[in-house]
């Protein structure tokens, strides 16, 4: 059977996802990484090049997701940002990356950088778009929609970032019941606070 080094590859990046997602990159083992992908850990070495790249690859990749598959209907705030909580109910690992990331990397500027600035810088547009920041000017409105995606993000996030704060505050007999219920409160909030002062 002939080797296919594209589909050990996806295999060393899913494998690699799941690790880091309940690792971190400090905890994260390239011999787990390679056990689970059936691959060995010199191809992980080689087409990635190090654990940290392997990292950043796959965070990268998360983060173009959700911008791929999550945008803001400039004529639907709040039925866009129901869309996002379901994309990260559906994608936990992408919170559980983003906080390793944040907690082991910290802040320093990485590979990929600027597209993600870019892809926000989208759906900043979509905000305006929508009208969110009012009639403000132009350089008042790219701020005020900037702080309102940011402040949506923070809303969704934390329902997945904290479950256990989350089966603590919430009153509720099933996880699914109170995300449900938080998810038409963050829809509500980011209407609210989408909409324009008259």
């Amino acid at each position: 059977m002939a080797y296919d080094a594209e589909d050990t590859r996806r295999r060393i990046f899913a494998a690699a996802a799941v690790e880091f997602a309940e690792h971190g990159l400090a905890g994260a083992r390239v011999d787990r990484i390679a056990a689970a992908a059936k691959a060995n850990k010199q191809a992980i070495y080689l087409y990635y090049g190090s654990k940290e790249k392997l990292f950043a690859a796959v965070l990268r990749a998360k983060l173009e997701d959700v911008r791929a598959s999550v945008s803001v209907d400039p004529d639907a705030v709040a039925e866009s940002v129901g869309q996002m909580f379901d994309w990260y109910r559906e994608h936990p690992e992408l919170i559980r990356l983003l906080l390793w990331d944040a907690l082991e990397v910290g802040d320093e500027p990485g590979e990929g950088e600027q597209e993600w600035r870019d892809g926000f810088r989208e759906k900043v547009g979509q905000l305006i778009d929508a009208g969110a920041a009012g009639d403000l000017a132009e350089d008042a409105r790219v701020r005020a929609s900037q702080d309102l995606l940011f402040t949506i993000m923070g809303l969704i996030s934390w329902n997945f970032a904290v479950p256990r704060m989350c089966r603590l505050v919430l009153d509720e007999e099933t996880e699914q019941a109170a995300l449900a219920r938080r998810r038409e409160t963050v829809i509500e909030t980011a209407r609210r606070l989408a909409t324009p002062p008259e």
